[in-house]
């Protein structure tokens, strides 16, 4: 066990997968144990999911500073995001950063849009030529974060901004209210169950989209039955029925994750980051996620027990607030080839 924010978490050996699966704590594994028994002794009603979904979607609202009645309610990134690429003109020019996640792009690709990659430096420059520009807060493959000030600064009035803040929210503190899109997945640095995701929409773009996917849950229970059509008013006439698990565990994640001091996160999972590039001679950069590209790096990790990912050929390092120093040294030591013995 490990002590930490405030929580605990039941890890054993050096866990640095947050990038594609985050470490829940305690708590959070406690309340969906307690869900899932009550399901098996029959002692669960639909109802009562009410309350958790309504929990995490404020929680996210909060996160990235947005009224909770601007959030649709998801599953996963693509199947929000597709709901946007559906409300575009057609063949509208989507710009996005090269070896983007695809969560991101083949939603747009699909609709049959032009989607054009860039180098993620050279995105904020040249958005003005385009209707929408759809990229990732931190980018999932290495780690690198876009320049947010510059987007921002460079967007021109009429261009929609999509982000995907699947790999930064609950580490990076950022103003992400401006953006027409705001999205993530709950299961990474969330640390919430796989099945819960979130879109934040601007007024502007939520006038434009039609419920196409909307089922009951979009109107409510006085809409189970029967036409006319009836959806709630705000962002909700939007959502999809919700994984209630997944919600009960994200109802516990989300508001910790909002409570704790931001800064306080990010010098946390940056420095341990930072911790590793420095021993391993990497310029420091201002992710918790580290490429490492030192050779066998990925094979020596392994058998060293370090638990991570492997994209493009590096090792992918996602440091979050389960993760120590100790943690941090023993990459160091497994990629120079030493024994921390």
């Amino acid at each position: 066990m490990r002590d930490a924010f405030g929580t605990t978490f039941d890890v054993d050996g050096v866990y640095l997968n947050t990038p594609s699966i985050g470490l829940p704590p305690q708590p959070v594994v406690a309340a969906v144990t307690e869900a899932v028994t009550a399901w098996g002794r029959a002692e669960t009603s639909a109802p009562q999911f009410d309350a958790p979904v309504a929990t995490a979607r404020a929680a996210f609202a909060q996160l990235v500073g947005v009224p909770a009645s601007s959030v649709v309610l998801g599953t996963a990134v693509s199947g929000l995001l597709g709901l946007v690429a559906a409300s575009l003109p057609p063949g509208a020019r989507v710009l996005t950063a090269d070896r983007e996640f695809t969560s991101v792009t083949f939603p747009f690709v699909s609709a049959g849009h032009e989607v054009v990659e860039l180098p993620l430096d050279e995105l904020p420059e040249r958005t003005r030529a385009a209707d929408v520009v759809a990229v990732s807060v931190v980018a999932s493959a290495d780690g690198a974060v876009v320049d947010l000030d510059a987007l921002r600064a460079e967007v021109g009035p009429d261009t929609l901004v999509v982000l995907d803040a699947t790999q930064s929210l609950g580490w990076l503190p950022a103003d992400l209210s401006w953006a027409d899109v705001v999205v993530a997945g709950g299961y990474k640095w969330l640390l919430s169950p796989r099945g819960a995701a979130w879109m934040a929409l601007s007024d502007r773009l939520a006038e434009r989209i039609a419920p196409v996917q909307s089922g009951w849950y979009a109107g409510g229970w006085d809409a189970i039955y029967g036409l006319p059509l009836r959806l709630h008013p705000d962002a909700r006439r939007f959502d999809l029925s919700p994984v209630w698990l997944a919600q009960v565990g994200a109802a516990v994640a989300l508001p910790w994750i909002a409570s704790l001091d931001a800064e306080a996160v990010r010098d946390h999972s940056v420095g341990l980051a930072n911790r590793v590039r420095v021993g391993l001679d990497l310029p420091p950069a201002e992710s918790a996620i580290v490429s490492v590209r030192h050779p066998d790096a990925p094979d020596r990790l392994g058998r060293a027990g370090v638990r991570c990912a492997v994209r493009g050929g590096a090792a992918r390092l996602g440091f979050h607030l389960h993760n120590t120093e100790d943690d941090a040294d023993e990459v160091v030591a497994a990629v120079r080839g030493r024994s921390r013995d």
